[in-house]
């Protein structure tokens, strides 16, 4: 499937992207090709081929929750520029509805 400039042009407008002239024919020509091979994988034969969300076995390493000590509040507070008791004043930044 080959894009045309006006085809950019139109995506670039929905996008709010400003391209030159040579962009757009530049691009064109790269996307045209993008939408090429997407063309050429719908033929492929994928019956029997499982689904996936991703191509590598990631897991997240787990590990068990367990107490550890802590930084002291005295030090947590230090560099704080304001606190109250062992908490860290911020300021407020949503008003209550009344």
């Amino acid at each position: 499937m080959a894009l045309s400039p006006e085809e950019v042009r139109k995506v670039a407008q929905l996008a709010h992207l400003e391209l030159s002239a040579d962009e757009e024919a530049r691009l064109a020509g790269e996307l045209s090709q993008i939408l090429e091979y997407m063309e050429r994988l719908t033929s492929l034969d994928t019956e029997g081929v499982a689904p996936l969300d991703h191509v590598h076995e990631a897991t997240c390493p787990m590990r068990d929750d367990e107490v550890r000590p802590s930084l002291p509040v005295g030090d947590a507070l230090a560099n704080a520029p304001e606190k109250e008791g062992t908490s860290i004043v911020v300021p407020k930044i949503i008003e209550d509805g009344s």
